[in-house]
């Protein structure tokens, strides 16, 4: 796969869960890709770092394509698009 501009990605939707620890973003990750179409791509802002891993091994494990992360100030912004 070619490396892709994270940075220039236009998502479907952004999740802000930069309040809540493990596991509300990963309930809330679950949450938003069950109402996105196949291929569209969801953003999600995470400040916890343990939801970071399990977020990413969450969108592997069921098919998702997890496209990367880029950090941004205090928190990362996730990329993951819907199979």
């Amino acid at each position: 796969m070619a490396d892709i501009d994270l940075s220039k990605i236009k998502p479907a939707k952004v999740v802000d869960t930069r309040s809540t620890a493990c596991p509300g973003p990963l309930l809330e990750a679950k949450k938003a890709m069950g109402v996105a179409h196949p291929g569209e791509t969801l953003e999600l802002w995470v400040s916890d770092s343990e939801s970071i891993e399990n977020i990413q091994a969450w969108s592997q494990k069921v098919g998702h394509n997890y496209l990367g992360s880029i950090p941004a100030d205090g928190y990362e912004r996730m990329f993951i698009t819907r199979k």
